[in-house]
């Protein structure tokens, strides 16, 4: 009878010999590294067979390994991720476009399954679905304590497939079954596009998907044969996560002529350097081009606001891009485990790579301009690497207050307009709708005991924690019950005071809900403060020159 620890031992020789004849098998002929993998998989291999042999507590050899490699892979960037074959399924059902869903953003509120907003003539808006309606169970399974990754597995399938379900609409009290055949979301990537002032041109593109070269150049043939030349055009790339590498550079050129280099990806082995060009007419080579940008416009986007930057060819209006700027590739490392590793770079025709060099916590680490690389675009102007793309025009972003903050973490003002829109039937148009209920939104929060706390009251918080180190539960009350006054009456006049704020929010929600995105985007252009600013430098020639380096 073989002993298990020595079952484990016999195995781990045996990792040893495998890693090592993989780097061998594999041509890696980096000589001077290779006695440092070498000794370090030897450390490695010796470490995990002692902590099995002698850790006092039995351990999952498994578990252990896992750790490990978690801990190997989130040393570097956050895309490199290791899929066990106990995820491989998930992971293929969550990224493969072949699965679809019932077209609709889907969230927890109040730790309820609910749906935000059905997605205009997805399945979900076919089958009756409305923002607000609770999914209880799918396909018979609760939704009740359920991570929203675990529900989206469920509700992801095969297009042509039934998917049943149970919902609650709280705002009728009434629950219901609904039957919904997935299929197709085609959610268009070009939801809006329309004339803001000055003869001025907006085109919004919030994915790239397929065809949203196509759709741009849709939408400003459009513009210009119903408001005749235009004076500019704005493209905004906010919140665009990115997509399709191919429509990055098709977007490109339709503002810059064929044979320009748009992108080129450099990785470890001369298979993964690749470089890609323009190469069909462009639609507009002279018209003033305003892209609007933010931290949250990445990869596709930032390549296009980026060769848009490096050639001089417009201007970009917001703040700094989140900074991704990588290719991933999915490999299989045996027994069905899967590794998603980042084989190369996206570089820009300047020659900066637009990848953030730090994370922290999976996140961008914003570097000082000081140690960034230095760089020029076509006309001469500077410009720097190390993560995302710098406007040319910062605006500050409208930061929430500590109220509004709290007012959306718990989805108040959603909740509001969903009881609110019950007994009213439809609105004329987004140009002159205005909320004017304010009184009955602030019954509405009272009565659902809406409690929000500023700055200030978590300092105390901190410093009372703080001084129970060192003084007594009444003498901290004491210290701190004139302070906690002073912030109670100034918290009394807040909710009047950002009365206007709230009532955008509110009459943006309002406006979603008859009109879905298209309707809000263009309820929000009138007060949109980069809009307004790309308009005025759009039709400055002066300024626009100057900020292009002309």
């Amino acid at each position: 009878m073989i002993n298990i620890k020595e079952k484990r031992y016999r195995i781990i020789p045996l990792f040893g010999i495998v890693a090592m004849s993989l780097f061998i098998s594999t041509g890696y002929v980096y000589s001077d590294k290779l006695f440092e993998i070498s000794k370090n998989i030897e450390i490695f291999v010796k470490v995990y067979k002692e902590l099995n042999a002698n850790y006092v507590d039995d351990l999952d050899p498994s578990a252990l390994m896992r750790t490990g490699i978690d801990a190997m892979v989130g040393s570097l960037d956050p895309y490199t991720n290791y899929i066990s074959e106990a995820e491989v399924e998930s992971y293929r059902i969550l990224e493969d476009e072949e699965y679809k869903g019932i077209g609709a953003n889907i969230a927890l509120v109040d730790d309820v399954v609910t749906i935000l907003e059905p997605f205009d003539g997805s399945p979900a808006l076919q089958a009756g679905l409305r923002a607000g309606d609770q999914i209880l169970v799918v396909n018979g399974l609760s939704t009740a304590g359920k991570k929203m990754d675990d529900v989206d597995r469920v509700i992801r399938g095969v297009p042509g497939t039934e998917l049943k379900m149970t919902i609650n609409r709280p705002s009728e009290e009434k629950t219901f079954p609904v039957s919904i055949i997935r299929s197709e979301t085609n959610r268009e990537n070009v939801p809006y596009h329309g004339m803001v002032k000055d003869g001025v041109g907006y085109v919004i593109l919030t994915t790239f998907t397929n065809n949203s070269a196509k759709n741009i150049e849709t939408a400003i043939k459009e513009l210009k044969k119903e408001h005749g030349p235009l004076n500019g055009i704005i493209l905004d790339l906010r919140d665009n996560g990115g997509g399709l590498l191919r429509e990055a550079i098709l977007v490109s050129n339709l503002f810059i002529p064929g044979g320009e280099l748009v992108v080129t990806t450099r990785g470890k082995t001369i298979e993964d350097d690749k470089t890609y060009r323009t190469s069909a007419t462009p639609i507009d080579l002279d018209i003033p081009l305003a892209i609007l940008i933010n931290d949250r416009s990445a990869s596709a986007s930032e390549i296009v606001a980026g060769v848009i930057q490096d050639l001089d060819r417009g201007v970009l209006i917001g703040q700094r891009t989140y900074g991704k700027g990588l290719v991933q590739n999915v490999q299989n490392v045996a027994y069905n485990n899967r590794l998603k590793i980042t084989i190369s770079k996206y570089y820009i025709p300047s020659g900066r790579c637009i990848q953030s060099a730090e994370y922290a916590n999976g996140l961008p680490v914003d570097i000082p301009d000081e140690r960034r690389a230095k760089f020029k675009t076509r006309n001469g102007r500077v410009v720097l690497d190390g993560g995302g793309v710098a406007p040319d025009h910062f605006i500050e972003p409208e930061k929430d207050t500590p109220l509004m903050s709290a007012l959306k973490e718990n989805h108040m003002i959603f909740k509001f307009v969903n009881e609110y829109i019950q007994n009213r039937d439809s609105l004329k148009s987004t140009e002159d709708y205005s909320f004017t209920d304010f009184p009955l939104f602030e019954k509405f929060i009272r009565q659902h005991n809406f409690e929000f706390k500023t700055e200030s009251e978590k300092k105390i918080e901190e410093l009372e924690t703080l001084l129970g180190e060192e003084f007594s539960e009444d003498r901290i009350s004491n210290i701190n019950n004139d302070m906690r006054n002073a912030i109670k009456q100034a918290k009394q006049g807040v909710l009047e005071k950002e009365k206007s704020t709230i009532v955008r929010e509110i009459e943006k929600e309002i406006v979603s809900r008859y009109f879905m995105q298209s309707g809000r985007i263009k309820y929000s252009l009138s007060k949109d403060m980069e809009v307004i600013t790309a308009v005025g430098l759009l039709t400055d020639n002066a300024r626009y020159h100057e900020l292009r380096g002309i």
